[in-house]
């Protein structure tokens, strides 16, 4: 027989033990009224190779997200171990989030972060509240990869910091 489940789990202890399993780190970005937003996720995952589909999770409360949501399309970067900087900026809560962040237009116009790993192009399929969250759900359309293969040590988040792969 199992053990009762507890009435509750204290969301800081909750927090605590999710930051046990390392995540890479990806910037969602995009152009609304003619310049860029973005914003950075560390809940990104693949769902589907076909269709090509990935997702991401948002707080409810972002207001870059909001701002994001009314493009057509975004593009989320893979972010270097060497672009914690830039994923700083972009975490942050600042009115104009990319002063100090080199970025280059994808071919539809989208930021991407120079030196990111690789992008995507990505619209959105579906929105799903979940908790103070919402899960995004994005059909990628254009991708590609950095052209220095020598680039190819991620940023990640592990217990609460910015960390590299460990030996590299």
């Amino acid at each position: 027989m199992l053990a009762p489940v507890p009435a509750s789990i204290d969301p800081l202890e909750f927090r605590g033990v999710l930051g046990h399993f390392a995540t890479g780190v990806a910037a969602v970005t995009g152009v609304d009224a003619g310049a860029p937003v973005g914003l950075l996720v560390n809940s990104f995952t693949s769902v589907s190779l076909d269709p090509p589909l990935v997702a991401f999770c948002v707080a409810h409360t972002s207001r870059s997200w909001s701002r994001l949501r009314r493009g057509e399309r975004h593009c989320i970067c893979f972010l270097a171990a060497d672009q914690q900087e830039q994923g700083l900026r972009l975490a942050g809560r600042g009115v104009d989030k990319f002063r100090d962040v080199a970025w280059s237009p994808s071919p539809s116009g989208l930021p991407v972060l120079d030196g990111a790993l690789a992008w995507l192009e990505c619209a959105v399929e579906a929105e799903h509240p979940a908790g103070d969250h919402v899960i995004v759900v994005a059909r990628v359309h254009r991708l590609a990869r950095s052209g220095d293969d020598s680039r190819t040590e991620p940023l990640l988040f592990y217990r609460g910091r910015w960390t590299r792969l460990p030996g590299a």
